[in-house]
């Protein structure tokens, strides 16, 4: 290939990459993530990290925050201490936090015997990633953090660290 060649390829790799970054807020503030895709993440069959059933009919009619995470992914690790301090915040107004773990069970007991939190962990097993993707995260990385209305609109959508006042207001708008 010639110079040319190269400057061309670059130049599109280089606008797909921004289109796919610019793309996942603009699909949820665009109210694009389909009402099947949040259909599907409540009948899902969610298990904890030691294998029990989470009924996620006890997460409907709340405002609900959704939080892909890993115990490998040094964002998802710095942001917990600041999710676990918006649960407590909000835990009496009707506001439910979930962490969705892209990560094996053993890896979130451990990580969990570390960094304990009051909000439900469920295994994202193999449906875990097409979950997030379903729910806006076109960039398939994370953290992700998705918020849904009580009656299960997306209304905010967080791809990357959390910034916690800019949650706290956006559920703020939503009670």
């Amino acid at each position: 290939m010639n110079r040319r060649q190269w400057i061309v390829i670059s130049g599109i790799s280089l606008l797909a990459l921004l289109a796919g970054i610019f793309s996942s807020p603009w699909i949820s503030k665009t109210g694009l993530v389909s009402e099947p895709a949040v259909k599907a993440f409540f009948a899902n069959e969610w298990q904890s990290p030691d294998g029990k059933v989470l009924d996620s009919k006890d997460w409907q009619g709340k405002v609900l925050v959704v939080n892909f995470w890993g115990s490998w992914c040094p964002p998802c690790v710095e942001e917990m201490p600041e999710l676990e301090k918006l649960q407590w915040e909000f835990s009496n107004k009707n506001v439910l936090f979930v962490g969705i773990a892209i990560d094996s069970p053993s890896n979130v007991r451990e990580f969990l015997k570390k960094t304990p939190v009051s909000y439900p962990i469920a295994m994202g097993g193999m449906n875990g990633s097409q979950m997030y993707k379903a729910l806006g995260n076109t960039q398939s990385a994370l953290p992700y953090t998705v918020l849904l209305s009580p009656s299960g609109k997306v209304l905010f959508s967080k791809l990357g660290r959390i910034n916690e006042e800019e949650l706290r207001n956006s559920i703020k708008s939503a009670l």
